[in-house]
């Protein structure tokens, strides 16, 4: 790892690496579920899937351990669920600020399917969180989610270009209260989902109940400062 006056930087070749399997591994899982060929062939992945597998799993770290690629302190989460590179999980959503909120623009893939031809509601669910505590980042507030509702408006396509916000509707104390909506991106003023999440900042002896494990990729004791999982904000 080298450093600068800011932040950790990850060296380059292992987040390299990381992105690409991330990639790879996306464009895997779409055609899994899009695939029309033989069962004979579908065996023969699966068997090359394994064998990559057993190659991966040689050397592994414990859910109590950083990734190395990782710096929580400034919201770089390589293998988030939602926006991190190097997730197979991820589409992935790229976060950035605009105006008081936050705005990310992604096409989801057969892989998201719900109802026929339809985005899964437990997806946007997921994006939304995420989202939400994005916003919260961007508006220098933190916070874990306390409660998140969701109205669905009307179901979303895949396969087509949608458009994610959300910004800090209240705040006080501890407690924040961020609002955000899914639309179509060639549609935006008509909100199919919209969201609202309150976000609390733990109290010390529970962030330290929650985290006081944690250690970075070297095995030294450090939790996170900010436990939350906003990630790193791309500039406009």
């Amino acid at each position: 790892m080298t450093t600068d006056d800011s932040a950790t930087i990850p060296d380059a070749e292992p987040l390299a690496a990381a992105t690409d399997l991330g990639t790879a591994l996306r464009e895997l899982i779409e055609i899994s579920v899009t695939t029309t060929v033989a069962a004979a062939e579908v065996r023969a992945a699966a068997d090359l899937v394994r064998q990559a597998t057993e190659r991966l799993a040689v050397a592994r770290r414990p859910k109590s351990q950083l990734p190395a690629l990782d710096d929580v302190a400034q919201g770089r989460r390589v293998f988030n669920p939602v926006t991190g590179i190097g997730s197979a999980l991820a589409p992935p959503l790229a976060v950035r600020r605009d105006g008081d909120g936050v705005v990310a623009e992604v096409t989801l893939g057969i892989a998201y399917e719900g109802p026929p031809s339809f985005v899964h509601g437990g997806m946007s669910a997921l994006f939304m969180d995420q989202l939400l505590g994005s916003a919260a980042a961007a508006a220098g507030l933190w916070g874990m989610t306390a409660h998140l509702e969701l109205d669905y408006r009307g179901p979303l396509p895949l396969e087509t270009g949608l458009v994610m916000r959300a910004g800090v509707a209240e705040q006080s104390g501890r407690k924040s209260i961020i609002t955000g909506t899914i639309a179509l991106a060639d549609d935006p003023d008509t909100v199919l989902v919209e969201a609202r999440g309150v976000f609390v900042m733990p109290r010390p002896e529970k962030a330290q109940a929650y985290f006081g494990a944690i250690t970075d990729a070297s095995g030294q004791h450090r939790p996170p400062r900010r436990p939350g999982d906003a990630t790193a904000l791309e500039n406009p």
